[in-house]
C-alpha cells in the first residue's frame, strides 16, 4: 500500500479533492490518501499560527513519520497539485540510502503576495518540503514535541536531519511549479504554488485547463436506466 499524506487547509478543500481523485484515477496499485487536518490533531499539534504560516499544513506535515507509525515509506504532498502520472512512479523513486527525497527546486520569488494574500517568504531549499517520500524510520527526530516547538527554517531546511547528504532528489517532473518551472508539457505533478484556477485570478494559468477537466471528472455521475 502506497501512504500518501496531503496537506489540507479548508480554504482549499476542492483543491484537495481533485488532487486525491487525479491520485486515485491513474493509481496502478493500492494507495491511501489521507488529509493532514489541523481539526483532527487536537493534543498533538499544538503549535500557535505563525504570522507567516500561509497555510494550515505548514508545520504540520513534518508529522507524516509520526502518523506513519515511523515504518516504511510515506509521501506527502501540499494540497495545491495535480497529479498527471501513476503515483507508483514517484514511490519507485525511494531509496534507503536517504531519510527524505525531495525535487531541489533553486526557487527565489520575487513577488510579497501569494494565493489569498498570504506572504510570500523566500529562503534557501524553498518549496523542497512541498513533495516529499520520507523513509519513517529515519525520520524519528520527527516527534510531535520537536514539530511543534521547532522554527520554520529548521524544520524546512531540514536541519532536523543533520546531514544534507541524508536528502535524496527526484526528478523535477514530480513538483512542477507552475509559475516558476519552465512550461513543460511533460509534468508528472502539477504544483500551483502561486494559486491554482480555482482562484479567480488564476484561472488561466499553465495545466489550468488540465485542473478543470480533472474536477470535471470527479463530479461526474454516470445516468444508468433500470
Amino acid at each position: 500500500m502506497i501512504q500518501v499524506f496531503i496537506g489540507y487547509d479548508p480554504r482549499e478543500a476542492l483543491a484537495y479533492s481533485v488532487l486525491a481523485y487525479s491520485i486515485h484515477a491513474r493509481a496502478t496499485q493500492p494507495v491511501s490518501v489521507a488529509p493532514i487536518m489541523l481539526s483532527q490533531l487536537g493534543g498533538i499539534m499544538t503549535r500557535e499560527r505563525h504570522p507567516l504560516q500561509s497555510t494550515d499544513f505548514s508545520f504540520s506535515r513534518f508529522l507524516t513519520p509520526y502518523l506513519s507509525g515511523y515504518d516504511g515509506w510515506s509521501v506527502f504532498m501540499d494540497c495545491d497539485m495535480l497529479m498527471l502520472d501513476d503515483v507508483a512512479g514517484l514511490f519507485a523513486q525511494r531509496d534507503e540510502r536517504y531519510a527524505v527525497m525531495v525535487v531541489k527546486h533553486d526557487h527565489v520569488p520575487k513577488e510579497q503576495r501569494k494565493f489569498l494574500d498570504q506572504p510570500q517568504t523566500a529562503y534557501q531549499k524553498k518549496n523542497w518540503s512541498s513533495v516529499m517520500l520520507f523513509n519513517n524510520a529515519k525520520c524519528r527526530a520527527l516527534t510531535p514535541d520537536y514539530v511543534n516547538t521547532a522554527s520554520g527554517l529548521e524544520l524546512h531546511q531540514f536541519k532536523w536531519l543533520g546531514d544534507d547528504a541524508l536528502i535524496g532528489a527526484i526528478p523535477d517532473r514530480w513538483n512542477h511549479l507552475v509559475g516558476y518551472s519552465a512550461p513543460r508539457s511533460d509534468a508528472s505533478l502539477v504544483h500551483y504554488t502561486l494559486g491554482g484556477p480555482y482562484f479567480a485570478e488564476y484561472r488561466d494559468c499553465e495545466y489550468s485547463a488540465e485542473w478543470r477537466q480533472e474536477l470535471a471528472a470527479m463530479q461526474r455521475v454516470d445516468q444508468r436506466g433500470g
